[in-house]
């Protein structure tokens, strides 16, 4: 993402902001100071007719306002995105309400700038910041969870439960529980990543995978009972076919038939099979469709 400013810009202008030339170094003052320029500033772009001197304006709202934008933003960290990255994104809510506040209408720019700076925020973890994307419903419980997580733990001096986080959300413990069990789909984890403590198989390697033998020993099962009910001649003929892949012609001249009556037969052995197998119960989906095939 392309920084809004660079980091050497906000770290000049934070500190040049920061002197408040001589006003005093208390919170109050400060935020004071802050709340009287940017409307001075916001006053002076609204009246600007230059859009180079305009575009500069905004530019100093952005900077006064920065550190707000930056406090939002650890409401986010830790949850698979890189803070640069938010930080710009509420930059660019920061932007947007400094272009949007009327400063006739209202003395309070921060009560329109943080909702809007918010908004930006959350528009980005629902849009751009999922690996995997769970549903909507699931997103919003896991932002709720997050700030009630900060919350209880201050009161309990310890990590909330599960059901301590249903109960302060006047939700059902299942609910959080399927929250964060889709909390790694905005940092799922490395399939290089060890399993365990120190140096182990890589996750790669012990995942599980499809397993086609699984249908194969299925097939198996469900066709034997089928081909013992078969007539001594229609399961060798089976037999050879399948089992040992002999050819038509050299089962023909086993039985002392021709090629064309042994495929016959085989047409209505495994037609038979098949009609069977369609009754059967239990069985997978998978499996039919090898047997079939």
């Amino acid at each position: 993402m392309s920084p809004i400013f660079s980091s050497s810009e906000i770290s000049c202008h934070l500190h040049h902001f920061g002197d408040f030339d001589g006003v005093g170094t208390d919170a109050h003052s400060r935020e004071e100071y802050r709340a009287a320029r940017t409307r001075e500033v916001l006053e002076l772009a609204a009246a600007s007719e230059d859009p180079d001197e305009v575009q500069r304006l905004y530019d100093e709202v952005v900077l006064l306002n920065v550190e707000v934008a930056e406090s939002i933003v650890m409401r986010y960290r830790n949850r698979g995105v890189p803070v640069d990255d938010l930080v710009q994104v509420a930059c660019l809510g920061l932007v947007k309400a400094a272009r949007g506040f009327d400063t006739n209408k209202s003395d309070n720019f921060l009560g329109y700038a943080v909702p809007t700076i918010l908004g930006e925020v959350k528009r980005f973890f629902r849009d751009s910041a999922w690996a995997v994307r769970p549903p909507r419903r699931v997103q919003e419980l896991q932002a709720a969870i997050s700030a009630s997580t900060g919350e209880l733990t201050q009161q309990l001096g310890r990590t909330p439960t599960a059901g301590e986080l249903a109960e302060a959300l006047g939700i059902e413990t299942s609910d959080v529980a399927e929250a964060l069990a889709a909390d790694g789909c905005f940092s799922p984890s490395s399939l290089d990543r060890p399993v365990g403590d120190g140096e182990g198989a890589a996750l790669s390697e012990v995942l599980g995978g499809a397993e086609g033998g699984f249908d194969h020993v299925e097939a198996v099962v469900a066709l034997t009972p089928l081909c013992r009910n078969l007539s001594d001649r229609d399961r060798r003929i089976v037999y050879l076919r399948f089992f040992h892949e002999w050819t038509q012609s050299r089962i023909a001249s086993e039985f002392g038939v021709t090629q064309m009556q042994i495929s016959r037969l085989l047409t209505r052995i495994l037609k038979e099979l098949r009609e069977e197998l369609g009754t059967a119960e239990g069985m997978s989906t998978s499996a039919r469709s090898r047997i079939a095939s």
